[in-house]
């Protein structure tokens, strides 16, 4: 059975994969332009644009972190990346990721639409305000990202009474993504909350709106995996962690590194200020942060609003900002470097293009 292209709004994408937005640093320019020009839908991530092609964006840094979140977001930077992106993908449709708990929301968001992103993705919290910050850029696709099938109704609702908009298409994530999980640490082990049990109730929430595409995401790896969810219902899978082993991926060296070497044992949940379980590599951090010798905690970037500025971060033993900076510039002693429940089976890096054809052909 061959995979069929599916629409967004008003655009059409080619291939049923989403790559998966990965913050500061890992899915940029590179990545992003290269899987949409490859027919899959390329997502660059809004985080942390500030250090992105050695600081050169961010107009005050201090201890070589962005300043504040105007810097640690920068407006130019995801200009250019996404100038850069353009010039791989032209005019194919590119997405941007922006988490809702991320500091300056509406206004990252606003940027994201005005350097040219056909589609906003968003997460890390439930989106309710998306259609008023893009209220400006009709058709720009609207994509929130829930784990329920009451948070899609809740969406929904609000969307609907406040800017009488839809979502364009929904995103569902089981807890086996990597970075931040929409559970608590404990339900994201419960039987419940896996993605084949929370997605078909999702898709039926969503016909009841007037069939809202519903893209499935969290530990899909392979051709067998992507049609399996799309025998449940989905439209598309969104992939984040094979695109890591890819050679067009925007992370260091160093950072593919580490996900290559990584055992099923040492990939966990590890707390985080933002408030949600996160899942990465165990490395030197997490023994240093439980020795109590972690890199000390001083709010430069202001990057996440539920950490308040610094507080939740000192709670958790560290700046995830600070660590996600590190893990881009190669640090393996001082970095943090999430990856999916699936990061141990990367083994090669290959091409963006092979990759998507062994997801495409099932090899």
């Amino acid at each position: 059975m061959s995979f069929k292209s599916f629409k967004i709004g008003k655009y059409t994408i080619e291939k049923p994969i989403i790559q998966g937005g990965m913050g500061v640093g890992v899915s940029w320019d590179q990545l992003a332009g290269t899987v949409s020009l490859e027919g899959g839908l390329g997502v660059i991530s809004a985080v942390g644009t500030g250090v992105y092609n050695n600081r050169e964006f961010a107009h005050k840094v201090v201890k070589n972190r962005p300043l504040d979140d105007i810097n640690f977001y920068s407006k130019d930077a995801l200009k250019k990346i996404f100038e850069n992106a353009r010039e791989i993908c032209a005019d194919r449709p590119l997405a941007c990721n922006i988490l809702y708990a991320q500091s300056g929301y509406d206004r990252v968001v606003g940027d994201a639409c005005e350097a040219g992103a056909d589609m906003i993705i968003t997460g890390a919290g439930l989106p309710l305000s998306m259609p008023e910050a893009t209220k400006d850029y009709p058709e720009v696709a609207l994509i929130p990202i829930v784990s329920t099938a009451k948070a899609l109704r809740i969406l929904c609702r609000r969307w609907k009474k406040t800017h009488n908009r839809l979502p364009d298409a929904v995103i569902v994530e089981g807890p086996l993504s990597g970075g931040h999980q929409g559970f608590k640490y404990n339900d994201c082990f419960k039987p419940e909350n896996q993605l084949e049990v929370i997605l078909p109730p999702v898709i039926e929430e969503a016909k009841n709106w007037g069939d809202i595409p519903v893209i499935a995401a969290g530990g899909i790896w392979n051709h067998d995996d992507i049609q399996k969810m799309l025998d449940f219902g989905a439209v598309a899978v969104q992939m984040g962690t094979r695109f890591i082993g890819t050679i067009e991926c925007d992370a260091h060296e160093n950072f593919k590194k580490v996900i290559i070497n990584s055992r099923e044992d040492n990939i966990k949940l590890f707390k985080s200020p933002v408030g949600y379980p996160a899942r990465g590599v165990e490395t030197n951090l997490q023994k240093t942060i439980e020795e109590g010798t972690a890199p000390k905690v001083a709010c430069i970037s202001n990057c996440v609003t539920p950490c308040e500025r610094g507080k939740e971060a000192k709670v958790v033993g560290y700046c995830i900002a600070d660590r996600l900076s590190d893990a881009y510039d190669g640090l393996e002693d001082t970095g943090l470097f999430f990856t999916g429940s699936n990061g141990y089976r990367l083994n090669e890096i290959i091409t963006v293009k092979e990759l998507i054809d062994k997801l495409m052909n099932g090899e």
